[in-house]
């Protein structure tokens, strides 16, 4: 325990701070909001990938959805429990340098008005990450009883999407947004973020189902209420954040459309 979460904490932090400063150097141009705006998506690519493999080894290894065990599926949480607060941190630099850039006074040192301004601006996500910290993590590591890894390694694969979405927006920030890469990655975060955060919740409820012997729409009803709200307060964000982007890439498709249109 002690180990995964001692290695977060150097991991995230220390890459983010490794990244900063090797991007300044490099892209001597980039104001310091392009920095640590590249430097926290790569970052965010890093924990994405690797709790995607974990979740995938997880569920390739658990054929008994509810006994069989992996070390990983504890072992990973502790590792990304600094991960989850280290991005707070790093999403609310790139809010400050952000609004920093775009020249606003108030922006000039850190204050509590900055701190209130990111949290509004970016409440759901802060929420997504302080509820995953305080009420899934001690579900997840105290509370299942040893139950359950199968489904653990589901939730770790919802991060499949975020190197897709990162990847996009360290497009634009590159001037690459009309490349044909910026195309076929939108495709892929549009797919992967379906498959991996909206369609695998079905997926989850399938496989008790199966495990249990029972049809999938009886699956809802033979779990503990908890069970379907917990699921369900994870699902709700998954399908906004959902929206958003179908509407971002019909934004891009018109605007793409138009010229050839004209």
């Amino acid at each position: 325990m002690l180990r995964a979460l001692s290695c977060g904490v150097l991991a995230f932090p220390g890459l983010f701070c490794f990244l900063r400063k090797f991007i300044s150097c490099t892209f001597k141009t980039w104001t310091e909001a392009d920095v640590v705006l590249v430097s926290e998506r790569l970052v965010s690519t890093l924990h994405a990938v690797l709790a995607s493999t974990a979740g995938l080894l997880i569920i390739k290894s658990c054929k008994n959805v509810m006994t069989d065990r992996h070390w990983l599926s504890t072992d990973f949480v502790w590792f990304g429990v600094p991960y989850m607060s280290y991005d707070i941190y790093a999403m609310y630099l790139c809010h400050y340098y952000n609004c920093q850039v775009k020249g606003h006074v108030e922006y000039r040192n850190h204050s509590l008005h900055t701190v209130r301004a990111f949290l509004r601006k970016d409440f759901l996500l802060v929420l997504h990450h302080t509820v995953l910290l305080t009420i899934f993590l001690p579900i997840t590591l105290f509370f299942r009883r040893d139950l359950g890894d199968f489904f653990v390694g589901c939730l770790f694969t919802t991060e499949f999407s975020t190197p897709f979405i990162c990847l996009g927006q360290i497009l634009i920030q590159l001037g690459l947004q009309a490349s044909w890469l910026h195309r076929v990655n939108g495709v892929m975060a549009l797919l992967s973020f379906f498959t991996c955060r909206v369609a695998l919740f079905p997926y989850m409820y399938w496989a008790y189902g199966r495990h249990a012997g029972i049809p999938f729409h009886s699956v809802p009803f033979h779990l503990p209420l908890c069970c379907n709200l917990g699921n369900l307060c994870i699902l709700a964000p998954q399908l906004y954040w959902f929206t958003l982007l179908c509407r971002k890439a019909r934004r891009l498709y018109l605007r793409q459309a138009k010229p050839k249109s004209s």
